[in-house]
């Protein structure tokens, strides 16, 4: 997720002598201008939008010859790739067995294949780039919040180990002290090949590593307006401070921060908020009871809650109540601590260190979506599954400008829509949210 505006620092009752109203990851990897310069006014790539996707096919375009510039709004790691929870899976909103149910298993096969690759590939680039951003296979547990979505669950789950062989461990009620130190939730499964990292210092690894390849990198910079020539294979990108720049490529990378001058992919995308916050430091032995073996944990609702250990301290980190449409540190610090309460009442006064909120975006289909056509490309929308997604489609993006003949994506041969009269104001989310939390509640009643 990232941040739209700058939550007021308030510290106090409830707030730790060091809190912060920036993301937790900023505390080792914080954002910053960069201006390399722009050595020309004619690239082969423009990239638009700084975070994982751009980043990732900068790199790997400047490495496969072509003269690429990034640019970006914000400072570089402002957004989504710096503010995210730092899970790393390979799983979407839609599941499995929805998408055999609606197109088939073929397709579903197809999906969850490359979803599986985008997961395996994700770690690959990381070992192979011998990147430090506490990367592991720490496993997730998923967490049932009624004996409905615990059966909904397991048989998702089974229905994923049938397909593609993936480990699984069923949690029961009496069990939930082997995955979680509450009593909040009906059972849950442990899926032990899942991961885990340190956005902020992945995301500025992967910045490090694109300036190396010679990527030139201008922050600050919106883009007003991109135009075909007319010769059909060049661009005209103008923007702010740059004036116009040509191009034979553009890739459009935005994702919650795609702003309405980009008309098409504004149309497309639906950006929310997210909230997330840290706790001050726990005792060694009670942040093992609340998220044992360091796994990440989501729970079964559709606007999900979710908990994390820190990875370089012993912080719990949490989020959720996501597009509720609350504002302010205060505001924000209250939803997160009524999760506490609900889910962890041993540490619901325990004092927040940082408490932030942000963008995330999906989409009306609730699909991450690829693709491109005659030089303008595009990689967005991921509906909470950005740090896989955004490395995979980064690199995909990048092997299509550079080699056509490239194996295709399926997440690019889904028609990419939009609903009629949406401009690009998520004005509906908070009722979306809302109308999800009464489905789920029906789910739930289901087992009452």
């Amino acid at each position: 997720m990232s941040a739209q505006t700058t939550l007021r620092t308030s510290p106090g009752a409830g707030f730790a002598e060091d809190f912060s109203d920036e993301p937790y990851w900023w505390r080792a990897a914080r954002p910053q201008h960069i201006d390399t310069g722009i050595g020309s006014d004619r690239y082969d790539v423009v990239v638009v939008g700084s975070g994982i996707t751009g980043m990732r096919a900068a790199l790997d375009l400047a490495r496969g010859g072509a003269s690429v510039l990034v640019v970006d709004r914000d400072a570089v790691g402002f957004g989504a790739s710096r503010r995210n929870g730092g899970f790393i899976g390979r799983v979407l909103k839609k599941t499995y067995s929805e998408l055999s149910q609606r197109y088939g298993e073929s397709h579903a096969r197809a999906i969850y294949s490359e979803l599986g690759e985008a997961y395996r590939a994700t770690f690959r680039f990381i070992a192979d780039e011998n990147i430090a951003c506490h990367a592991v296979e720490c496993g997730r547990f998923v967490a049932a919040t009624s004996s409905a979505h615990q059966k909904a669950l397991v048989d998702e789950t089974r229905a994923l180990h049938d397909a593609f062989g993936y480990d699984y461990t069923v949690i029961t009620p009496a069990t939930m002290h082997l995955a979680m130190g509450t009593r909040a939730y009906q059972g849950g499964v442990v899926v032990p090949q899942l991961g885990s990292l340190h956005p902020g210092k992945y995301h500025q690894a992967l910045t490090d590593l694109a300036l190396a390849a010679g990527v030139a990198i201008r922050s600050g910079v919106e883009v007003r307006q991109i135009e075909r020539n007319r010769q059909g294979d060049r661009f005209t990108v103008t923007a702010e401070g740059l004036g116009a720049l040509r191009a034979d490529h553009v890739i459009i990378a935005t994702n919650g921060y795609t702003t309405r001058k980009l008309r098409w992919h504004a149309r497309r995308v639906v950006p929310f908020t997210g909230y997330m916050a840290a706790t001050e430091e726990l005792p060694a032995a009670l942040i093992e009871e609340l998220v044992p073996h360091n796994r990440t944990i989501i729970d079964t609702n559709t606007n999900i809650d979710f908990f994390r250990q820190a990875p370089d301290s012993s912080r719990l980190l949490l989020g959720g109540d996501t597009g509720c449409g609350v504002e302010g540190t205060e505001a924000v610090a209250e939803r997160m601590r009524d999760i506490l309460r609900r889910v962890f009442p041993q540490i619901a006064d325990v004092r927040f260190s940082n408490v932030w909120s942000g963008l995330c975006a999906g989409t009306f289909d609730m699909m991450p979506h690829l693709g491109g056509q005659d030089g303008l490309w595009y990689g967005m929308g991921y509906n909470f599954a950005g740090v896989p997604m955004g490395t995979y489609f980064g690199g995909k993006l990048a092997e299509h400008v550079l080699d056509p003949s490239a194996a295709p994506s399926i997440f690019a041969q889904q028609s990419f829509g939009t609903m009629p009269f949406y401009n690009g104001n998520p004005w509906f989310v908070p009722m979306v949210m809302r109308f999800f939390d009464w489905q789920d509640k029906r789910l739930a009643r289901r087992s009452a």
